[in-house]
């Protein structure tokens, strides 16, 4: 895909988003998750020891503290496990992803064909409800772990998180993503093309479609692969002039949101489609234009339930810092990064 970019600029940026995010006031809960997957991808695209060895000592410090049960959100702390693991190879660090997947496979709230219904605490928060939100915190973590161990079990019941949340989610005439899927009531709800919940759905499927050995090899791929390439074509044409996608898709006085835009430009990059270069490059400008000097990713929406109306999206604060929009604007760094660099080899 051609960029425009340099990639020591680029890594410039990467190191002042991943100094601001290891210095925000972060709990083990998905905001960190979020921004310390973004942290873990940093190591990845650069080799800076420095951004890992920060993840170490927090853990560390969180483990003697004392850990909170496990929710469906919690999980998404189980990236930067994965990385820590991977980096340390020390037990307590593989005892605690496998505490997350145990959590997952044998006592996370699920429903109809084994879907992990979404949950933010230890409470029953949303019966039977699907979220956008799980692929990220918990579908994704688990195909990483399944790939990780060579388990294929754990692989096909991601892949199956995958299938269903497609189905649940993705309207098959627009391409887009609804928020969520209520399957009491068997409706999307308030039924809004929320632009973070199509940004984790794209950025996962894409991550899903690149990391898997063999993909071809498991049907639910053809699925990810062509709901993929449906909801990319339908977001490219919901791009606003500044690179942007609005926090409501199809709403076009919504303002632009760039936790979103950040992932779902990361899916375009690891899909690859060489035309989509001209969106990417359009959101990458867009995203590093809203990342100030000392490495703070503004205009990143509040936290977001499935909420009633238009309105009550386009009113979520968008003041401060989140970790979601530190982690996502690293997803789309490094991927912009490993892009450039490739190029540069080939």
């Amino acid at each position: 895909m051609k960029l425009q970019n340099d990639p020591a600029e680029l890594k410039q940026i990467i190191d002042r988003v991943a100094d601001y995010t290891l210095g925000m006031d972060l709990t083990w809960d998905w905001p960190c998750g979020v921004a310390y997957y973004g942290v873990s991808r940093a190591f990845e695209a650069t080799g800076n020891e420095n951004y890992v060895e920060r993840m170490v000592e927090f853990c560390d410090e969180y483990i003697e503290a004392g850990l909170p049960v496990w929710t469906v959100n919690a999980c998404a702390m189980g990236h930067m496990l994965v990385t820590v693991y991977e980096y340390t190879k020390e037990q307590k660090y593989l005892d605690l992803i496998m505490s997350k997947i145990d959590y997952l496979e044998n006592k996370a709230l699920r429903f109809g064909d084994r879907v992990l219904q979404h949950t933010v605490s230890a409470k029953n928060d949303f019966p039977e409800q699907a979220w956008a939100d799980t692929l990220f915190m918990a579908g994704y973590f688990m195909l990483r772990v399944g790939i990780m161990q060579g388990n294929k079990a754990l692989i096909e019941d991601a892949l199956h998180q995958y299938f269903w949340h497609i189905n649940y989610l993705q309207d098959e005439e627009t391409g887009l993503w609804y928020h969520g899927y209520n399957n009491i009531n068997k409706d999307h709800m308030s039924g809004i093309y929320w632009a973070r919940a199509n940004a984790w759905a794209a950025y996962t499927m894409s991550r899903a479609a690149k990391v898997l050995p063999e993909a071809y090899l498991y049907p639910p791929m053809m699925h990810i692969w062509s709901s993929l390439r449906d909801q990319l074509a339908a977001l490219k044409k919901l791009q606003k002039e500044d690179g942007l996608w609005g926090t409501v898709l199809d709403y076009p006085e919504a303002y632009g949101e760039v936790s979103a835009t950040a992932g779902i430009a990361a899916a375009m990059i690891t899909q690859g489609n060489p035309l989509h270069a001209k969106y990417v490059q359009k959101a990458l400008d867009g995203t590093i234009a809203n990342i100030s000097d000392n490495g703070r990713v503004l205009n990143v929406s509040g936290g977001t339930a499935v909420m009633n109306d238009i309105a009550g999206y386009l009113g979520i604060d968008r003041k401060w810092a989140q970790g979601w929009g530190q982690g996502l604007a690293l997803a789309l760094l490094t991927a912009a990064l490993e892009n450039q660099e490739s190029a540069r080899r080939q």
